[in-house]
């Protein structure tokens, strides 16, 4: 069966090219120029993965993200963001609010099958756990996108809980700085390697007790150790 990419882009022009390049490697696809349309065909079919433009006649992208990351049905839906902006930091800005990876305008169709395929291939292998219990008194629901402390929910960003998924994958696997962010982005780096030591600070701070089950080894990267 083919899966479904819904476009959401409101330059014509741009929307059909997208269209046209992941209808040629096998996908199914459904435009929209703005927002609106998209929930409102979200209510009846759910698609595969979406192509999301950062700026809409109706409503940001990354407004857009955070809304579909709120959703129980579809918070796990991956977001390719699709923009003309070269400030890294509003790329930044959209990954850290759920989008799973950008591409910018102009692109190039191999590229953008290629990181459609990526994709959804890391959406596969992050379905395939959908609730870890780390150690007794803190839950990590990935089908909630959320993190629970004691039975109190932490208010963790996307990437601090796709970096406490990968790290708690293999306890005492020592993770690289750059791992991490190939996890994070694939090998489309756009942010350099240090930015992890403040996702890891944050993550240690949201995490209070339980920050010490999160280690760093000095020279390597850091990892999970469940006897600390």
């Amino acid at each position: 069966m083919q899966k479904l990419i819904y476009i959401v882009e409101d330059e014509a022009d741009i929307a059909e090219l997208v269209a046209i390049r992941l209808q040629s490697a096998g996908f199914d696809t459904r435009v929209f120029a703005e927002a609106a349309s998209m929930f409102h065909a979200l209510e009846e079919l759910s698609p595969d993965l979406i192509v999301l433009d950062l700026m809409l006649p109706d409503m940001d992208g990354v407004e857009v993200c955070q809304r579909l990351r709120r959703s129980d049905q579809h918070s796990r839906l991956p977001i390719i963001m699709l923009t003309a902006r070269v400030d890294v930091a509003d790329r930044v800005r959209g990954l850290d609010v759920g989008a799973d990876d950008y591409i910018g305008k102009p692109f190039e169709g191999r590229e953008l099958v290629a990181r459609v395929n990526s994709v959804l291939r890391r959406s596969a292998e992050d379905n395939s756990a959908s609730r870890l219990t780390i150690p007794p008194g803190l839950v990590l629901d990935l089908t909630r996108h959320e993190c629970l402390i004691d039975g109190a929910r932490a208010d963790l960003t996307l990437t601090e809980l796709r970096i406490l998924k990968l790290l708690i994958s293999k306890p005492g696997k020592v993770y690289s700085r750059s791992a991490i962010l190939d996890h994070l982005w694939g090998t489309d780096k756009i942010v350099i390697e240090r930015s992890v030591d403040v996702h890891i600070k944050n993550l240690r701070e949201k995490l209070g007790a339980y920050a010490r089950y999160i280690q760093n080894i000095r020279g390597m990267g850091y990892k999970y150790e469940p006897r600390p």
